[in-house]
């Protein structure tokens, strides 16, 4: 695809895109929810397309219609309100913990963290304001003084220290997860939950980081949400409640199982590994008939992520497709079939191969290993390492808004 490609999309989404807003200033924390709710319940009450009442609606997702809740429905005050008696203890002060436990600390939420002492993650904890013997506890202790358990240890960790974890969990405290990893696959993991807990899902849809800063940015993140145990009749509230302090602005419902099937197989598709497969292959072609690294590297990565993919996140990929040349568009819905037929018994391989267990005993195995941060890093730089990215990292150089990755 040639370069004016680019410049072609450009041109004609800056025409077909509705007139810009006035740019407004937020300001450098979310110290307050509450004004983001009133935002939020105006918008609700401007939406044309939805049914319902406050911040719950019924939408028409391509023909199936779905209950969706928002965080309008559930404005600080009643949010603090509903909690006033519970003590959130965060298991895990990685990515997600990070990300929901900031969130919900900002909120005025009770919170405490729970991670081995003097660990990385208690001085991360540290760094961020978590004052120990405080809100910063070890991870038995924690439990014990939590009346809701939200469990973000990593899938691996879950298994190995559930044992331990287990006979703290009891009668009517609340057992949290943001993956239904370690519940679904209870045969791999051995974690089996109390049958007298409430057992509840919420699951941003972006990393611990994207939930922090589209909070601070007022704007908060999509998540599902599931119960897999409901013994107060509450649990699906709870949830409710929970999602949104923890960053979310939509909570969409699912099961444990749609979940974890749906993430599995999402990172190993089109979200991380298809991807990064179909970049190589684009490459490497390009590279054996003659084309320069950096022409290969536009040609494959840069015009995408920086020029159509936004497209298509604003729009659609009729969008994207409409925004480029005549040439473009039609070599593009020629090859798509192709390319649908070809992938197609790949990802039906794929969606077995998560269902079935075999990406999570693949898993954790590898991420249980002692060796597994070593082992880990030598495949990442085997990436790195890639020409294709190494190109790459010259190219973004060259970017208008370009910074040093040490900064």
């Amino acid at each position: 695809m040639a370069s004016s490609l680019a410049r072609t999309a450009l041109r004609t989404a800056a025409r077909r895109a509705p007139r810009a807003l006035p740019a407004v200033s937020r300001p450098a924390q979310a110290a307050s929810y509450s004004l983001l709710a009133k935002a939020a319940a105006a918008k609700s009450a401007q939406c044309a397309t939805a049914s319902g009442t406050r911040g719950v609606k019924t939408l028409d997702f391509a023909g199936t219609k779905e209950v969706v809740y928002e965080r309008s429905d559930w404005p600080l005050a009643k949010l603090q309100d509903y909690f006033k008696n519970d003590t959130l203890a965060l298991i895990g002060y990685g990515s997600q913990g990070h990300g929901q436990g900031l969130n919900a600390r900002d909120n005025g939420l009770n919170v405490i963290v729970g991670v081995r002492k003097d660990g990385e993650s208690w001085k991360q904890a540290m760094e961020d304001g978590w004052v120990p013997g405080e809100n910063l506890f070890p991870i038995e202790e924690a439990i014990n003084k939590g009346t809701i358990i939200m469990n973000l240890l990593s899938d691996a960790a879950q298994s190995q220290t559930w044992n331990s974890i287990a006979p703290l969990i009891t009668k009517g405290k609340t057992l949290y997860f943001s993956h239904g990893f370690s519940v679904v696959f209870k045969d791999d993991t051995h974690v089996v939950p109390p049958k007298d807990v409430d057992v509840i899902l919420v699951a941003p849809k972006g990393s611990g980081r994207t939930v922090r800063t589209l909070f601070k940015e007022g704007r908060g993140i999509n998540s599902s949400i599931a119960v897999w145990q409901d013994v107060t009749g509450k649990a699906k509230e709870k949830a409710i409640a929970l999602g949104v302090a923890v960053g979310s602005g939509y909570l969409y419902e699912t099961t444990f199982e749609k979940e974890v099937y749906s993430d599995l197989y999402g990172e190993r598709g089109v979200l991380m590994g298809a991807i990064q497969g179909l970049f190589l292959a684009q490459y490497q072609v390009l590279r054996k008939n003659g084309h320069t690294p950096s022409e290969a590297f536009n040609e494959t990565v840069e015009e995408a992520t920086q020029s159509l993919y936004p497209l298509i996140g604003q729009k659609g990929m009729d969008y994207m497709f409409n925004a480029c040349s005549t040439t473009a568009r039609r070599g593009a819905l020629d090859w798509a079939p192709v390319f649908e037929k070809a992938n197609l018994p790949i990802f039906e391989q794929l969606y077995e191969s998560v269902k079935n267990g075999t990406e999570t005993r693949k898993s954790l195995e590898f991420n249980g290993r002692a060796t597994y941060r070593e082992d880990l890093n030598k495949e990442l730089e085997v990436i790195n390492n890639q020409e294709i990215w190494r190109a790459g990292k010259t190219v973004r150089s060259l970017r208008p808004d370009y910074k040093p990755e040490s900064e």
